[in-house]
């Protein structure tokens, strides 16, 4: 008997195989992301903390039972974790993985050191440059020994590739909460989920989404049965997310992080991103609109862009403002000393 089980708590699990019953090998044919793990055994990739992705279950199950195996499948889309318990064991992990990654490249460092060693030791007898002599007794040593100089510097310079692999692995793992809560990145997350939100409250209401044609409209009903139960849980678990990180924001306002917006802005205001000052053109909801940015020089104007064309800023990409007169008197005294400095 083999059982799909599947929790948004704890993802799609498969129970009841045993090593060597074949089951892996017919679940890893299948297209889905199916892998195994010695913590939970089999397992469906990227299925926890989301709903059962029925298409991928069921086939499967059919493929076992099509293999001779009796399948039954148990679904609770309802049994969940909490969105904060989920971030905090993401955070664990990445510092786990950050750990292993660096052991692994203090490791190939260290074989990479013990190889170079080993290379100059059995190069120690070339080092005044000894010729091969062709014909000598030493020749086969010779030969040998060059070698396997030659083979300990491979694997040194191998070594070193790996420990540089790892290392930029642990790094990034290391730096995963860091990335996943800064503040831009936050603001685009919430931009998504509200968006995402209101999707489902459209199939809640049982109204159309906004793209679909307007004579098509008539025949949207609510959503009802074993569908209404997964609105619900999706509503409750995207605004336990929402909530999450509105109060990251709101923490990061309290310790000084400005969040840009519109009322920051007026026309001819000068915006900071990347590496440059630009002309602020147009203000929006979203954005303020800009010369090219591909324009040269750090101050990129209206009336002195190369180029025709404009781009847009969101403001979670916004790094500094400064008015129209802030910036005439900065380019003012940026002129003045380019003069002083000619004089001189």
């Amino acid at each position: 008997m083999i059982t799909i089980r599947h929790t948004r708590a704890d993802g799609t699990l498969v129970e009841g195989s045993r090593k060597g019953d074949g089951v892996w090998e017919i679940l890893k044919a299948q297209r889905a992301n199916w892998k195994w793990s010695r913590e939970v055994g089999l397992y469906l990739g990227f299925s926890r903390d989301k709903a059962a992705k029925m298409w991928e279950i069921e086939a499967a199950a059919a493929a076992l039972r099509d293999a001779g195996f009796e399948v039954t499948v148990e679904i609770d889309d309802t049994a969940r974790r909490s969105f904060a318990e989920a971030e905090q064991e993401r955070y664990d992990r990445a510092d786990e993985r950050a750990d292993r990654f660096g052991e692994y490249a203090g490791n190939a460092a260290t074989r990479s050191q013990a190889a170079w060693e080993r290379s100059h030791q059995i190069g120690g007898r070339f080092e005044f440059g000894q010729p091969i002599l062709v014909g000598h007794h030493s020749e086969r040593r010779a030969r040998r020994d060059r070698e396997r100089m030659h083979d300990a510097m491979d694997r040194s310079v191998a070594e070193d590739k790996k420990a540089r692999h790892w290392s930029e692995r642990a790094d990034a793992a290391g730096q995963y909460q860091d990335r996943r809560e800064s503040v831009p990145t936050t603001l685009r997350r919430i931009e998504k989920l509200e968006a995402e939100r209101r999707a489902w409250q459209r199939a809640l209401d049982g109204e159309p989404d906004s793209r679909t044609p307007r004579d098509e409209h008539d025949g949207y009903k609510p959503a009802e049965g074993r569908y209404l139960e997964r609105v619900k849980v999706e509503l409750e678990q995207i605004d336990e997310e929402l909530a999450y990180w509105r109060e990251h924001i709101r923490r990061q306002e309290e310790a000084g992080v400005k969040l840009w917006s519109a009322a920051d802005f007026t026309k001819g205001d000068f915006v900071h991103f990347g590496y440059g000052w630009y002309e602020v053109l147009r203000v929006s909801a979203k954005s303020v609109t800009v010369p090219a940015m591909l324009n040269d020089g750090p101050v990129v104007t209206k009336e002195g862009a190369r180029l025709d064309w404009t781009d847009r800023i969101p403001y979670d990409k916004v790094r500094g403002r400064k008015s129209a007169e802030e910036m005439a008197a900065i380019l003012a005294e940026v002129a003045r000393r380019e003069l002083e400095a000619k004089a001189s």
